[in-house]
């Protein structure tokens, strides 16, 4: 892809998990901060970490907050979530792990069912907007 890339700051680090594909974790552009949908992967052996979507939700939101913090950002400047899960009637724990970890804040969200999601035994994606501070 050509074009001017002085605007916009690929996001990136060892710490963070890897993108199963042709993309990168976040991307930063003046003080907003765009992050993909994340697995619940450990960054360090780059497996699921359970099967258990309450669990699965805090690894994700562990993911999206290290790549925030790597943008100079960070869970409390999340403007927006988008949450994609294989069983709506797993919502009621993926909330919970969600209201854990973002505490107070209550960014704007949507929440939908998906039919599948690329990496086996994952039961839920979250991709974030946030901003800079």
């Amino acid at each position: 892809m050509t074009g001017d890339r002085s605007t916009h700051t690929l996001i990136t680090g060892k710490h963070l998990p890897k993108p199963t594909g042709p993309y990168s974790p976040g991307v930063s552009f003046e003080r907003l901060v765009f992050v993909s949908g994340q697995a619940a992967v450990d960054p360090a052996t780059g497996e699921i970490v359970s099967v258990d979507t309450e669990t699965q939700t805090e690894q994700v939101l562990k993911n999206v907050q290290a790549i925030l913090e790597t943008a100079g950002s960070g869970l409390a400047y999340v403007l927006r979530c988008g949450v994609y899960l294989t069983d709506i009637s797993e919502f009621k724990k993926m909330n919970a792990s969600y209201e854990r970890m973002f505490g107070r804040h209550r960014p704007a969200r949507t929440t939908v069912q998906v039919a599948a999601l690329p990496v086996p035994n994952m039961t839920v994606e979250i991709d974030v907007i946030a901003y800079v501070p």
